[in-house]
């Protein structure tokens, strides 16, 4: 027998609550517009209508993921990100609302030429490219499934001409080029914390997440090799985990970078951290 969307509202909200989703009203709607292919500004208006077999087939069916907890990213096949959408698989991580703050950092000062390393879904560096007209960027990640998600974005947002990809252990496989802005939200996540994250993290690749050390071995690790890729003047902007600021900040004082800054974010919690280049040694050519 076929059921209104009021009703089918009403039982995919209790179920989604009995498995410990939190805004289970709102995801009820999210995959109620998304199995019908419409807006979800529209779902209040057709509450009376009936689904078809076919309608309440699929429902159930990203109920049954959810319910799983799987992100509800992987099962509507994107994200919102910043001011664009983008595609998300579970090789890639699930874009957060806290990087964005590492794209408004980055935007805050002019840059031509961008390395995003660990790009992921590319929403970082495509974000950048996008308002950033004029600029071009690198793209960097070890997972070959990952760049494909990548280049599938720049498709799909029309910056496949201003950026190029290349699967690297960070920057082991990076030719000779200096950037003057880098960017990189590395995995930071103590392994002692891995089992106590929600259940849709663990839906994501743990290798993007967790360096399975002490959740700063990625920062030592770049810090040392992007001198050789960082321009004289450039800046380079690390996303941190909350309590990771100063430990970073160390990191990068001992190899030598000047400029460094623990910035908040919205909910003032510290968030990204920003620094410049070691300054070079000038040659003194007096007599």
């Amino acid at each position: 027998m076929s059921q209104t969307l009021q009703v089918a509202l009403t039982h995919a909200g209790q179920r989604l609550s009995a498995a410990g989703v939190e805004d289970f009203r709102r995801e009820a709607r999210i995959l109620s517009a998304f199995v019908l292919d419409i807006d979800m500004l529209q779902v209040s208006l057709r509450l009376e209508q009936k689904l078809n077999a076919e309608q309440s087939a699929a429902l159930e069916d990203a109920l049954t993921l959810r319910m799983a907890r799987v992100p509800m990213s992987h099962i509507l096949g994107y994200r919102d990100f910043y001011e664009h959408r983008f595609i998300v698989t579970p090789d890639v991580l699930d874009p957060r609302p806290e990087t964005e703050e590492l794209v408004a950092r980055a935007l805050s000062a002019p840059f031509h030429n961008v390395l995003d390393l660990g790009t992921g879904s590319g929403c970082i560096i495509l974000s950048l490219l996008a308002v950033n007209s004029s600029a071009r960027g690198l793209a960097v990640d070890q997972s070959a499934n990952a760049l494909e998600v990548a280049r599938r974005n720049a498709e799909q947002l029309q910056l496949i001409d201003r950026v190029r990809f290349c699967q690297s252990d960070w920057c082991a496989e990076i030719a000779a080029e200096r950037f003057d802005l880098i960017v990189s939200n590395p995995p930071y996540i103590h392994p002692a914390e891995w089992e106590g994250l929600s259940p849709e993290v663990h839906h994501e690749p743990k290798s993007a997440l967790t360096d399975y050390k002490d959740g700063l071995s990625h920062y030592a690790t770049l810090a040392h090799q992007l001198h050789e890729f960082l321009a004289e003047e450039g800046r380079l902007l690390f996303e941190i985990g909350s309590d990771q600021g100063e430990a970073v900040a160390q990191i990068l004082r001992q190899e030598g970078y000047r400029d460094i800054a623990i910035l908040e974010d919205l909910d003032h919690r510290p968030r990204v951290v920003s620094c410049r280049p070691r300054t070079k040694k000038r040659t003194n050519l007096s007599k």
